[in-house]
């Protein structure tokens, strides 16, 4: 992805060089919106002015580091922090949880405060059929859903500070971007209130090693009144079916590390880890 923004710039060659984004989706929207972000911390060679270390940081989301490969290893990312650190940062993503990001915690005694695992299935494998739930109603999105998703989503996500924080400015934010389809955003109807819904994703820039799309799980919730009755498994097959139909290689999704009952359901669904974004705190 071409980008004249130096940090997505920078952003980018290390996605390639690393096979991991260092930035998340949120942090992207932030940059290219222009947003006034917490931390903005660009560093550069002294000689060619070339960017080769940033931290970033909107709202109050924990920190997202990167380095360019070619200078790693100086203690460039370890001085970073440590600085970040003395201004009072406490968090740090650390996305694929790779060695040199490692290190770095290791190095400045931060520890593992949370994990966030990304699974992934083979589209080609064959899922279950969907079941349909009594008094219920899966259907795509309706513009006249707004506020009731956005309810759903702040309750069902009430322990998860960025999911839960979404409110309508963030919701069309996301829903400006590229990728979106309101043909995969399905919700849950009963007694004509939404009860639950399964975002689904095709990033135009992901694919696969034989050059097919790669689709995502994007967001599955579901309203704690609503639950313990199969309703978040319906709705992750519907999504699943709709993303196996548009003939994609794989399908990837994110789940945290200590959400015992979702991850039961997705290693059923034949998903398995295939990485891991770590955060690292004081």
């Amino acid at each position: 992805m071409s980008t004249t923004d130096p940090r997505l710039a920078l952003a980018d060659a290390v996605a390639d060089a690393d096979g991991v984004a260092p930035l998340n989706e949120a942090s992207r929207i932030a940059i290219a919106a222009g947003e006034e972000p917490r931390v903005d911390r660009l560093l550069a060679d002294d000689n060619s002015g070339t960017p080769h270390a940033l931290a970033y940081a909107p709202g109050d989301a924990p920190v997202e580091l990167c380095v360019r490969p070619d200078r790693r290893g100086a203690g460039v990312g370890t001085a970073l922090v440590r600085d970040l650190l003395d201004a009072g940062e406490d968090a740090f993503w650390a996305h694929g949880d790779l060695d040199p990001a490692r290190a770095i915690a290791s190095a400045v005694g931060l520890h593992a405060a949370r994990t966030l695992l990304v699974l992934s299935r083979d589209a080609d494998e064959p899922l279950p059929p969907e079941q349909p739930l009594e008094g219920t109603t899966l259907r795509t999105w309706r513009e006249t859903d707004r506020d009731e998703l956005i309810a759903v989503n702040a309750r069902a996500f009430a322990d998860h500070a960025e999911q839960g924080a979404m409110d309508s400015a963030d919701l069309a934010a996301r829903m400006a971007q590229e990728w979106f389809d309101p043909a995969g955003l399905f919700v849950a109807e009963r007694d004509g209130r939404v009860v639950g819904f399964h975002w689904t994703k095709v990033d135009p820039d992901a694919h696969t090693a034989d050059g097919r799309g790669v689709g995502e799980v994007y967001v599955v919730g579901v309203d704690p009144g609503a639950q313990g009755g199969g309703l978040g498994k319906a709705l992750t097959l519907r999504g699943l079916h709709h993303l196996v139909g548009l003939g994609l290689g794989r399908i990837d999704l994110y789940v945290e590390g200590d959400n015992t009952p979702a991850l039961a359901t997705y290693y059923g669904l034949g998903f398995s880890e295939t990485a891991r974004d770590v955060l690292y705190a004081r």
